[in-house]
């Protein structure tokens, strides 16, 4: 018998052993890559707006006291528990011990007290800073204890607390998180391709269960048919917010994939300089509002995934009212708006950021517009364009762009954010629900917050994002909705 037949015959027997003991002839897969649409501008969840920093870190590089889980749960995370006293002003939290950084340091009180006063220093750039103003003072008790004492009852705290900006940072290292993060989550960070990827490793050290995953790879591929034929292609083993609805039903009928249809919190606005000429008159704003035309929008630009919201609330939480109907598609309506408000003859720059949900849907709010007497400029731009010029000074005049950050009705409350929106009656609400610890009364007055938001038309209120998961049929434990931007792998594996 020669060697080569010896060695066949012998590789049959053990594939045969293998398949009657039930059991693959190979090993587990423990890698993946994934696609993500953006690359992030640094990879520090505490120091920009952007979403797609918190949809690599959030759960995997960095963790919070709080967690948010798959269900939109607030769970615990660093802080094992928590107490509040009876007048709602002070939070106790247990912290973990034995939870090390990824650098070898010890995680204890000092750490959340350095990440909270950071958070809330007169020159923080903390995206969610405006949600930490009723902290009065944060102090460690001792290693393991935090104390929070707030100005007012805060029924939101522990929830703020799980969102990807307010992660807990090293006192030692917050200022290199940018290109070097160092968190305490499952996921180490191995390194940044820029322009391409950027990799992580398990955490050996992670104080709970270790993730199935040893090494993922987020692929930035942001251009829709690019996303479709990576997948297709197997460079890419998953993509959680696929870009491209119409390829969809390839997908659906590939036994290769599995597909879920999920929600997001995504509500997405044509956003509108309140402050600007001649958007500071609500009639220009309304004749905007009735010339939307959101069936239209869900059908071009989302081949009909997504659902149409009337105000910024999505439709899947507690106290939301549909306000659809306020605004009902009706041009000659628009048209009569713009005659009393004397605007006939508009002209507007329509800013749009580089998601294919923005640039579509762009296209078709600015032929409607059309149709109503509403010149539109379409401007392209890419992220770091946009949060210069749109969302840090304000320069525009209509945008579109999906807000996914849950309960975010704050944002209209705030002086300086790029809506540009004042409202002393909507501050006042706000302030009501910022305080109110009743759930009946919180749902009330979140009524309340919508209609008022619609009654001003600050934006044009257009759908729901849609959450469109295509990956690997042999992957298990993705999120199928996202109640937080967040791409949580811990509990991802691959099924034999």
């Amino acid at each position: 018998m020669t060697v080569w037949r010896m060695t066949r015959r012998c590789a049959a027997l053990i594939l045969g052993v293998a398949l009657l003991c039930g059991g693959p002839a190979f090993a587990q897969r423990t890698d993946l890559a994934i696609g993500v649409r953006l690359e992030p501008p640094h990879l520090d969840p505490t120091a920009a707006a952007a979403a797609v920093i918190g949809e690599i870190t959030y759960a995997n590089l960095f963790e919070g006291l709080t967690r948010i889980d798959r269900e939109g749960r607030v769970i615990p995370g660093l802080a094992e528990s928590w107490e509040v006293s009876d007048d709602g002003k002070v939070y106790t939290f247990r912290l973990r011990q034995g939870v090390f950084f990824h650098d070898g340091s010890t995680f204890d009180a000092r750490d959340a007290v350095f990440t909270l006063e950071r958070a809330i220093a007169p020159d923080s750039i903390n995206p969610q800073k405006a949600l930490l103003e009723p902290i009065e003072a944060v102090e460690a008790v001792d290693a393991h204890t935090l104390s929070v004492r707030l100005k007012r009852p805060t029924a939101q705290l522990p929830f703020i607390l799980g969102l990807p900006a307010l992660v807990i940072v090293g006192h030692e290292t917050a200022e290199t998180n940018r290109a070097m993060p160092n968190g305490t989550g499952p996921f180490r960070f191995s390194r940044w391709h820029m322009g391409d990827r950027v990799d992580l490793v398990r955490n050996d050290r992670y104080w709970g269960e270790k993730p199935a995953l040893s090494r993922v790879t987020f692929r930035v591929i942001g251009d829709p048919s690019a996303a479709y034929a990576a997948l297709m292609a197997g460079n890419i083993d998953a993509y959680t917010n696929f870009p491209a609805p119409e390829h969809l039903p390839q997908f659906e009928a590939d036994p290769r994939f599995k597909v879920v249809v999920g929600r997001t919190e995504g509500k997405t606005v044509l956003a509108q300089n309140n402050a600007r000429k001649p958007l500071d008159d609500i009639r220009v704003r309304r004749a905007i509002a009735h010339a939307i035309d959101r069936k239209l929008l869900i059908d071009g630009a989302l081949y009909g995934y997504g659902d149409p919201i009337g105000s910024h609330f999505a439709p899947q939480n507690a106290g939301y009212v549909d306000l659809t109907g306020r605004y009902p598609y009706d041009p000659e309506a628009a048209r009569a708006l713009l005659r009393e408000a004397g605007a006939e003859g508009l002209r507007l720059k329509l800013a749009l950021p580089p998601p294919s949900y923005a640039r579509r849907s762009g296209e078709i709010i600015a032929e409607r517009l059309r149709d109503v007497g509403i010149q539109v400029d379409i401007v392209p731009m890419e992220w770091a364009q946009w949060l210069t010029d749109v969302f840090r000074d304000k320069n525009y005049d209509l945008s579109i762009v999906s807000h996914v950050e849950p309960n975010d009705l704050d944002i209209y409350a705030r002086d300086d954010y790029y809506f540009n929106y004042d409202s002393p009656e909507y501050k006042a609400l706000y302030a009501e629900l910022a305080a109110e610890q009743d759930e009946e009364k919180r749902l009330v007055l979140l009524k309340s917050l919508q209609q008022k938001l619609t009654d001003d038309a600050v934006n044009g209120f257009l759908f729901l994002l849609p959450k469109l998961g295509v990956w690997d049929a042999r992957l298990q434990g993705f999120w199928e909705n996202a109640p937080i931007p967040a791409n949580d792998l811990t509990g991802v594996r691959w099924e034999r």
